[in-house]
């Protein structure tokens, strides 16, 4: 006894999916993405380029796609966590234009130092008793991409240790 398919099976499997609108669509309805995100989701499911590009414009064209709430959105859920670097390296590689990064970014700056204070202190609350984890405490904040002035500004010096004699964290 051989297997064969039924004919529900064949069928199924022989039924397009869905249309890259709706594709498309179904991404934006998860979170904002840029043009340039969908396309690289998409293109592995559009036969021609050119019907990915007018279902985009089209999308585009209705305000489904829209740079400025692409940052708004990344700003939201990512700012509190997360230094300008860090903001601006995620809306880069979203493929945002360079003026819808400058002006997000430029948002962050005015908060910088709150918003890494507030991050220092969720996170570790006191400070460190020695070099070494002041050090640990300024590589957290620098990772997250705040800039090297706001840390030192942000990470009391060690109590112990002599941070005054070393040069680099005098500052």
């Amino acid at each position: 006894m051989s297997w064969q398919r039924s004919g529900d099976d064949a069928a199924r499997s022989a039924r397009p999916g869905p249309s890259l609108k709706a594709r498309a669509l179904r991404l934006l309805a998860q979170r904002e993405h840029s043009r340039a995100e969908l396309e690289r989701k998409l293109q592995a499911h559009a036969d021609d380029p050119a019907a990915l590009a007018e279902a985009l414009d089209a999308l585009q064209a209705r305000g489904f796609i829209d740079e400025a709430r692409v940052a708004d959105s990344v700003l939201h859920r990512r700012a509190e966590r997360l230094g300008a670097a860090r903001v601006r390296a995620e809306l880069q590689a979203k493929g945002l234009a360079t003026e819808v990064v400058a002006e997000a970014v430029a948002r962050l700056q005015d908060t910088e130092l709150e918003r890494a204070q507030a991050l220092w202190q969720r996170k570790f609350g006191a400070p460190a008793t020695d070099l070494a984890g002041r050090a640990r405490q300024v590589r957290f904040l620098v990772a997250r991409g705040f800039a090297a002035d706001v840390v030192r500004r942000v990470v009391p010096r060690a109590v112990a240790g002599g941070a005054e004699d070393d040069p680099e964290l005098a500052a």
